[in-house]
């Protein structure tokens, strides 16, 4: 008997439930293959990564258009059982009008979460003032809203990603992002038992989502005891399986070796994954 695949509602209920209480560890795919591999291990959720897509695209993080990664969510959203979360960027949009009709766009995916950053691109002025940044926040809050209102809002503050690593700025933004209506708080770049203390205390009883993107002194238990809801883990999934598709073609390339690939499953074992999954 085959078995019934949950629908669009009942991922964005249980993807809300998910953040009462406890922590959950929400990996990044960045590709379907990635992202069904992830979820036979267990996983009750996953994230998309801006960057491992992009880099998957031969593109720069941020170098995608927004009809790709509508496309992109679609096919995520498709080819899983789990609630996804996507990572939008910052709405594809400067002003907090655009943010709320490509966030409209991007509830329509299917996806049962969405962040919005407060970065610019600009390297100049990396980050929005306050105030805009909190209009596009609402803006988005809005939009969800209007579409049913089930797709949790992660407000993200970019200030430790954009060489501006303010504890106490980062704090201030994202008590406002709270109070403007994100269902998550978010502040990559933050590492130590101070800061994430800090951070889950600004926003309670609000979760907060911690990136572990580097090798980390904490282990899940340790950061469950620190506050945190969920733990995610941004491109450290794609940069690692690039660490080793690099090596291996670097010792082809540069010295005729092919020992680099010692240890890789076969194609035998890849191949019955997705034979079974298929």
């Amino acid at each position: 008997m085959t078995a019934v695949r949950p629908g669009i509602s009942d991922k964005r209920q249980s993807f809300f439930q998910m953040h009462q209480s406890g922590c959950f560890v929400i990996p990044n795919p960045w590709d379907v293959g990635s992202a069904r591999f992830l979820q036979s291990l267990g996983f009750k959720a996953l994230a998309t990564t801006s960057s491992g897509f992009a880099w998957s695209q031969g593109c720069p993080d941020g170098g995608v258009s927004l009809e790709t990664m509508l496309a992109h969510l679609r096919q995520m959203v498709a080819a899983t059982d789990v609630p996804v979360n996507a990572d939008f960027l910052n709405g594809f949009a400067h002003e907090p009008q655009g943010v709320a009709d490509n966030v409209r766009a991007a509830v329509e995916t299917g996806v049962a979460g969405l962040s919005v950053e407060d970065s610019t691109g600009d390297p100049a002025k990396p980050l929005y003032d306050v105030g805009t940044a909190v209009a596009r926040i609402r803006a988005a809050r809005n939009a969800i809203d209007q579409a049913g209102g089930d797709v949790l809002l992660v407000g993200r503050a970019e200030c430790f990603l954009v060489g501006k690593p303010d504890l106490e700025e980062t704090l201030a933004r994202l008590k406002a992002y709270a109070q403007a209506g994100a269902d998550c708080l978010y502040a990559p770049g933050i590492r130590t038992r101070d800061q994430i203390r800090a951070v889950v205390a600004a926003v309670a009883p609000k979760p907060v989502n911690l990136l572990v993107g580097s090798p980390s002194e904490f282990s899940v238990e340790q950061i469950t005891a620190l506050g945190v809801r969920r733990i995610s883990v941004g491109g450290a999934l794609a940069r690692s399986a690039w660490g080793a598709f690099i090596g291996a073609a670097r010792r082809i390339a540069e010295q005729g070796s092919f020992d680099a690939f010692q240890g890789a499953p076969s194609h035998a074992q890849i191949d019955s994954f997705f034979r079974e999954e298929s």
